[in-house]
């Protein structure tokens, strides 16, 4: 573990007054749900001759709910799935008054269980359903208790989870709302993601302020301007949130 930057993150977060986080699938891998592209990924998933991509996509889902559906709840949904070290030093942020905004490409809502609250869910959330007929609204438990594709008690229609799928555009309001984020705050970090989904990882060229910290495993590729400050550290989130948290816990 690099101390060195660690203090310097630190240091930052000590001065910064309007800090975004920008967040990817690696913040989730400690809580036990596996990210996408690794070699242990959702993506290296075999599905017959089917891409996980296009089972994820609308005109899938659309055509084959059944078979949509059957991969959704055993590859996608993780109940038992609780916040780790990262999704709690992120609320320590925010209740400090320091973190503004999450924006997250997760879809497993563990930052709202972690009781952040200025969440902003770029690819939907798993906890929100609605009836692709009527437009009632149903819970992931309603979801998981119907068995095979759920239906609405209301008009019969396919319900349908409020995740973006392939094929489909980034909620309008979200979007614009963390493109003001992070085109506002002085301190950006991303962690837990390569940067390599878009439009999401666009959005992060948005930001002029003065410092970007990166904590990822891997080594990230981005544009290296000269006036924004930064510091990247290729190691687990949640052990380093934890070293930080623990740090702020000693003042």
């Amino acid at each position: 573990m690099n101390m060195d930057k660690i203090e310097q993150i630190y240091k930052i977060i000590k001065e910064s007054k309007n800090i975004v986080f920008f967040g990817g699938a690696g913040v989730s891998v400690e809580s036990g749900i596996p990210d996408f592209r690794s070699s242990n990924g959702l993506y290296s998933e075999k599905v017959g001759n089917i891409p996980v991509e296009t089972i994820l996509s609308s005109s899938f889902f659309k055509k084959f709910p059944n078979e949509f559906y059957s991969f959704y709840k055993s590859k996608m949904i993780y109940l038992d799935a609780k916040p780790n070290p990262c999704h709690y030093f992120l609320t320590k942020l925010e209740n400090a008054g320091k973190l503004q905004a999450i924006i997250t490409q997760n879809i497993d809502g563990l930052h709202s269980l972690a009781n952040s609250h200025n969440v902003l869910e770029l690819h939907g959330t798993i906890h929100s359903n609605h009836c692709t007929k009527c437009y009632k609204s149903f819970s992931l438990d309603y979801v998981m208790e119907n068995s095979g594709v759920p239906l609405c008690d209301n008009c019969g229609g396919i319900v349908k989870p409020d995740v973006v799928l392939y094929e489909e555009q980034l909620n309008h309001h979200v979007l614009i709302s963390a493109i003001e984020a992070v085109n506002n705050c002085d301190t950006l970090i991303i962690g837990g993601t390569s940067l390599t989904v878009y439009p999401a990882a666009g959005i992060i060229n948005y930001f002029k302020g003065k410092n970007l910290i990166i904590i990822n495993k891997s080594k990230v590729e981005i544009n290296k301007l000269s006036h924004i400050n930064i510091i990247e550290v290729n190691d687990n989130i949640g052990k380093i949130c934890d070293k930080l948290n623990k740090m702020l816990g000693d003042e």
